[in-house]
């Protein structure tokens, strides 16, 4: 069950930044599955890696239908993750495009 959060939006900002540092003193994959394992439910886990299988199909522009049918991943979520691909803070295209140069240098 949920308790009503009273944080302000700067201590908020402030655990955010603590929790992007923690994550950028990690140094392999593996500290970083051992992580988030720690840090997150096994659904949440799953979800997030849904995403980002969603998000390389979408790069190769396969429909939101056959993105589904591979993945099981719900056309809503397809949809959301297109278009934060497309409109969002630009962390996903960061990191596809970071991931496609390390693959191809």
């Amino acid at each position: 069950m949920k308790t009503h959060r009273t944080l302000t939006p700067r201590q908020e900002a402030q655990a955010e930044r603590n929790l992007l540092a923690a994550m950028g003193v990690l140094q392999t994959p593996e500290e970083l599955r051992a992580f988030l394992r720690d840090l997150c439910t096994p659904a949440e886990l799953q979800a997030m890696a849904d995403r980002w299988a969603v998000v390389e199909w979408l790069k190769q522009d396969l429909p939101y239908r056959e993105i589904h049918r591979l993945t099981g991943v719900s056309l809503t979520t397809i949809g959301r993750v297109a278009r934060y691909l497309a409109n969002g803070a630009g962390g996903y295209a960061l990191a596809a495009r970071r991931l496609e140069s390390s693959r191809n240098g």
